[in-house]
């Protein structure tokens, strides 16, 4: 049985394939990423999955692509943890750069592909080996126009009193927005990248109004500045996108990347489907 599976800061999604590349089963685990989980908690995420457990024997193969395996450190901490859960499996971890290559570009074709959804990320893709220009330090320091940077940015806005009344008393409606809760999520919880981006919900519903507006705009131009314009060849491929903020605010991308004179590519959701095509071409 071959498991491929598309790991962001949120959730994971798997699908097993036989050695056909019939589908044996869809399921979802929560995020899987080694910067800001412990061992127990990845393997506590693995073993409350009853397709996953129940049938990790029968796997031969696993494909990881997950949010924070950029380094070496990373990737061979989560291998250890798989080769321990999947005794008989064959194990390759990547990025989800990679994932993202292969949902939205075909081998043989250059592009630049985003990651738009808890975090972000850019690569530049010339048919065959993926380039990075950024080195991530995590959702703290970078991960510009993601889910979290606009929880981030919410949070901070309504704090210092920046956001309208009008929008600042909805946003109160829906949140829990005391100061102790807040704080206990972000420094004692797990997640906390994760918890900020649940905020984001909140700025795509509301994207209409002035404030929303404005923040959706700059957030995003921040990250064709910090990100796709490291690449010389930024304005002549396409630029392709994978993530819930990227489908959610289409739009709003579309109209930044245009007054960049950016070429926009391939947009999707959730990068599992097209993956999982690629794995089944090489079976």
């Amino acid at each position: 049985m071959i498991l491929v599976v598309d790991s962001g800061a949120t959730k994971s999604d798997w699908i097993a394939l036989d050695e056909k590349g019939e589908e044996l089963f869809v399921t979802q685990t929560l995020g899987l990423s080694p910067e800001v989980l412990t061992r127990e908690v990845i393997e506590d995420r693995l073993a409350n999955n009853f397709d996953i457990s129940q049938r990790r024997e029968e796997v031969t193969q696993l494909f990881f692509y997950g949010a924070g395996c950029g380094t070496e450190r990373m990737k061979n901490f989560l291998k250890g943890i798989f080769k321990d859960f999947f005794p008989k499996a064959k194990i390759e971890v990547r990025e989800d750069t990679y994932a993202a290559i292969y949902a939205t570009t075909k081998i043989g074709h250059q592009g630049i592909v985003c990651i738009l959804g808890t975090g972000s990320n850019c690569s530049y893709y010339d048919g065959h080996q993926l380039f990075q220009k950024v080195t991530s330090l995590g959702y703290i320091l970078m991960d510009d126009g993601s889910g979290n940077f606009f929880g981030r940015k919410l949070l901070r806005d309504y704090y210092f009193h920046k956001m309208p009344q009008d929008l600042g008393i909805k946003f109160a409606k829906e949140y829990e927005l005391d100061a102790d809760v807040i704080k206990d999520h972000l420094y004692k919880q797990p997640n906390p990248n994760t918890y900020l981006a649940t905020f984001a919900r909140f700025i795509i519903e509301n994207k209409n109004h002035p404030y929303c507006k404005g923040v959706i705009d700059k957030g995003l131009q921040q990250f064709v500045n910090n990100y796709i314009m490291q690449f010389e060849l930024a304005t002549k491929v396409p630029i392709s996108f994978v993530g819930s903020i990227a489908h959610f605010l289409q739009d709003e991308l579309a109209t930044v990347l245009e007054r960049n004179d950016l070429i926009l590519g391939v947009v999707r959701r959730r990068p599992i489907d097209g993956l999982v095509d690629f794995h089944r071409s090489t079976i």
